[in-house]
Parts: structure tokens; sequence; C-alpha cells
């Protein structure tokens, strides 16, 4: 199924891993690179999670920077081999901030995670590493979180740069990742980059999805 609006797309993924019928409050945690911090969730994706469970019963939780490779959220990366930056994990702890904030006193019935992050390890070469770490963050946040049925929903890098080996082992990391999880799914985002962007600009493989 093809749809225009990533939120609408991500919804309609994740909304197929969740249990209306659970316990407690849905939380969704969305996090990642610049795809997802231009993405206004209030725009789309929260209204339509609010018109399928309810508005007390939705947590949405989103902190996203653009331009920074997982191991800003996924504390024990490693390089593949060679001199190569250390895990910081900050911006995972900036976010677990919010999301502990979020869900303080409640109860939750469901967690959704949604990562839209990749571009920054495919043009720093760190794809070797990537799908491990990749695991990694979702282990970290099952842990940190205390339960072992986190749904996942991971967005797929777009075609923008299919000639580079890098960018293609990346796609293809985060597609084993999700189809490797009873509780997983990913997104295509390869329709979702064509179009008129931001400035106003028609685009075709862009970095960045279009304003539609």
């Amino acid at each position: 199924m093809k749809c225009r609006s990533i939120a609408m797309l991500i919804f309609l993924v994740s909304v197929s891993l969740v249990n209306a019928a659970e316990k407690g409050k849905h939380l969704f945690i969305l996090s990642g690179q610049s795809n997802m911090k231009r993405m206004d969730p209030d725009l789309s994706f929260s209204p339509t999670v609010v018109e399928e469970f309810g508005e007390d019963n939705v947590i949405v939780v989103k902190f996203a920077e653009g331009g920074k490779p997982i191991r800003r959220w996924y504390k024990k990366w490693k390089p593949a081999k060679g001199d190569q930056p250390q895990a910081s994990g900050d911006l995972y702890d900036r976010l677990m901030a919010m999301v502990n904030k979020a869900i303080q006193g409640k109860e939750i019935g469901t967690v959704t995670f949604v990562w839209m992050q990749g571009e920054r390890d495919a043009k720093g070469k760190h794809d070797q590493v990537y799908g491990e770490s990749l695991n990694g963050l979702i282990n970290q946040l099952a842990d940190d979180l205390g339960r072992k049925d986190i749904n996942i929903v991971i967005g797929r890098l777009s075609d923008c740069v299919m000639n580079s080996s890098h960018w293609v082992t990346i796609r293809e990391a985060q597609v084993k990742v999700a189809e490797g999880s009873k509780r997983g799914a990913w997104v295509d985002t390869d329709d979702l980059n064509d179009g008129i962007n931001k400035k106003g600009k028609k685009v075709k493989n862009d970095l960045h999805y279009t304003v539609e």
C-alpha cells in the first residue's frame, strides 16, 4: 500500500502492531534524524492515533536531531575497525528524559518505537555495524523501559543515494532488523522524496521528504 503522508504511512504500519485491547495507554516514541525532525506529529500522526485509540489513551513523544549518527543514541556503539569517534548516547538521554516525564504516574499498555535515521552513518561509512547498532538501541530502550514487547517501526532510508554501497547496506540492515522481530515492521519511503519541497522547488529522490 502506498501513501503520500509519511506520518500516515508510519501510523498504518504501527497501528497494525498495537492491540487496542491492551490495558493502559499507548506510548509512541518517535526519534531519528532530519526527516523525523521535520515531521510535525500534531499535523497528522497524533490526530490519527488519537482517532484510533482515544485522546486519553495515547502518548506521543518525539525527539529528533538532523545529521546525527546512531552512536548519539546507542551507548555501546563500536566502529568496525580503526580509530573512530566514541559513542555518547547523549541524544538518547534527552529522548528518555522526555519519555520518562510523559509517562510518570501512568500505566503503559503498549510501546511503539518509530525510528527514522541512518543517513549520517551511511555518509560516515559505518554501514557494516549499523544493523547491530540498531538492534542494540532497541534492546537498550527495552531494558530502560523494563519490557520486551516493544513494537518497532523503521522508516527505511529512501532511494536518495542508491549509487552508494554504504547507503544500500544500511537500507538492507534496516529491513533485516524489522523483519527479524516478531513485533517489527518497516516503511518504504522511496516515493516520499519526489515532489515539492519546503522552498517550493520540485525535487526528485531528494534527501528530505516533500511537504506533501
